[in-house]
């Protein structure tokens, strides 16, 4: 399996990755569309990364995407919920909101989250903040929305970057106008953190998860 942009991750642990990924969901799809897939989120990583990729990462993003097709073809988590998260850099916002909905959802709630011009890393802040409430985001890394992903969201949640997410029919799309704590202080974030966590409690209310 080859990426078209330079590898920064060893043949080695790509196959590593795909072999996972293989013996997660051979019953779903084919070897070859669990290549293309793996080979995408390379891609896709490599062009927000400065330096080497890990295999990790990788291999969650891949997984979150073959989840999203899976619901979106109707061969995986049917009837499960969904919600994706958007924030311009994918590294706070979107990063505290996902980890919140999975804190307060559990496994009844298949939780996304993207960027619109991801950063390299999450927000140190974000993660100090969100422990101090027992939810760790440590393992969160910034990614690019993807369309799969947008379209298996039963509800596409935006802060500050609205009109980028792509538009599909039959979504719920809600905007929450939100401080950015890119350079915040820590006692800022606790303030954005604690926000976004009364949000994530009504929306899951609506959904008829809480």
């Amino acid at each position: 399996m080859e990426s078209q942009q330079p590898i920064v991750i060893s043949p080695e642990e790509i196959d590593l990755v795909v072999e996972n990924l293989r013996a997660e969901f051979d019953t779903v799809f084919g070897p070859a569309d669990i290549d293309r897939m793996a080979a995408s989120s390379i891609d896709l990583l490599e062009e927000i990364r400065s330096g080497p990729l890990r295999p990790d990462e990788v291999e969650q993003f891949s997984r979150d995407r073959l989840r999203a097709q899976g619901k979106v073809e109707g061969t995986l988590l049917a009837g499960v919920p969904s919600v994706i998260f958007v924030c311009v850099h994918n590294a706070g916002r979107s990063q505290m909101a996902a980890g919140w909905a999975r804190h307060l959802g559990g496994d009844r709630l298949l939780v996304f989250s993207g960027g619109s011009v991801p950063a390299e890393a999450v927000n140190p802040r974000a993660m100090e903040a969100m422990a101090e409430v027992g939810i760790d985001i440590s393992e969160a890394f910034p990614v690019s929305f993807t369309n799969e992903i947008v379209q298996a969201s039963d509800v596409v949640v935006t802060m500050g970057c609205g009109d980028v997410c792509p538009y599909f029919p039959n979504k719920r799309y809600v905007d929450w106008e939100l401080a950015d704590p890119h350079d915040a202080s820590l006692e800022e974030v606790r303030m954005v953190r604690d926000e976004i966590g009364r949000r994530v409690e009504q929306l899951l209310v609506e959904m008829e998860l809480r």
